[in-house]
């Protein structure tokens, strides 16, 4: 595709080239399409080289590089980050050289960046969002220690005396954060609750059912959620679930990516609010 300031495009490539073909000079014709001499003479020797298939933009690319990388030592740095993960910076001390040229070697096979991969397995993480709101609502329960009252230790200090009396009295317990996000609109609504019990996880859907409802999404068709005995294991779940004429879907186990907008909004919880 030509650029947006081109002076000639494929068809006016073709005008150059029939109406020189009629007998008028290069120079003449140049200058009516407000183009060099030298580039209607360029256009008329593709033409008469290549065919009208000479009239096409071409890469800028050299046709040879004198000092390319040896292909034994690309596949070198390729093995490198697809077996180790690692990255241009602690690639090019390996293979003795610079972290630029690692990177362009990397570029040009097409090797993502790390961050678009899953560690463990090296493969491309694939990025989805459903077609409308509430095809698909995400729901995930997060575990946080309470604290007393007054702070935790790092308002009152490792060694202080409350810190010794925490450690030696009864436990605070925990709080669980039932979070559900709407996958197409990412719209959260959390709730905090004593434990993930059925019959509590159960009527937090319930409840976040009815506050997406109040924001436009009505209908839920599939809730995702993890493995957990709450979820496959639970008829008054199950029975939730039907009552919404929504569907059950559960991740991959040890794969969180796969419930990631909700390990997303835990994350944030923690950056943000816990």
């Amino acid at each position: 595709m030509a650029h947006r300031n081109a002076r000639l495009t494929v068809h006016g490539r073709m005008v150059l080239i029939q109406r020189v073909l009629s007998g008028r000079p290069v120079a003449h014709v140049a200058a009516e399409l407000g183009i060099s001499r030298a580039t209607g003479y360029k256009w008329l020797s593709r033409w008469r080289s290549e065919g009208p298939a000479g009239l096409h933009d071409r890469p800028s690319r050299a046709h040879r590089i004198h000092n390319r990388t040896a292909p034994a030592l690309e596949q070198q740095i390729v093995a490198l980050r697809v077996e180790r993960k690692l990255g241009p910076a602690r690639i090019a001390p390996l293979v003795g050289l610079p972290t630029s040229t690692v990177h362009a070697v990397l570029t040009r096979h097409r090797l993502a960046r790390l961050a678009w991969l899953d560690r463990p397995t090296g493969t491309l993480i694939r990025r989805y969002e459903r077609a409308h709101p509430g095809e698909l609502v995400h729901v995930d329960v997060k575990k946080l220690g309470r604290l007393r009252d007054g702070g935790g230790w790092r308002v009152r200090g490792r060694d202080s005396h409350e810190r010794r009396r925490s450690r030696s009295g009864p436990r605070v317990g925990f709080d669980y954060i039932h979070a559900a996000i709407a996958d197409h609109t990412r719209l959260a609504y959390a709730e905090i609750h004593p434990d993930e019990k059925t019959d509590t996880c159960a009527g937090f859907l319930r409840r976040a059912a009815t506050a997406l409802a109040d924001h436009g999404i009505d209908r839920i068709e599939r809730v995702m959620t993890d493995n957990a005995l709450a979820y496959r294991r639970s008829q008054t779940w199950r029975d939730t679930l039907a009552d919404f004429g929504a569907t059950a879907r559960f991740t991959r186990r040890y794969r969180p990516q796969t419930n990631g907008k909700a390990e997303r909004f835990n994350r944030t919880l923690l950056e943000e609010w816990a």
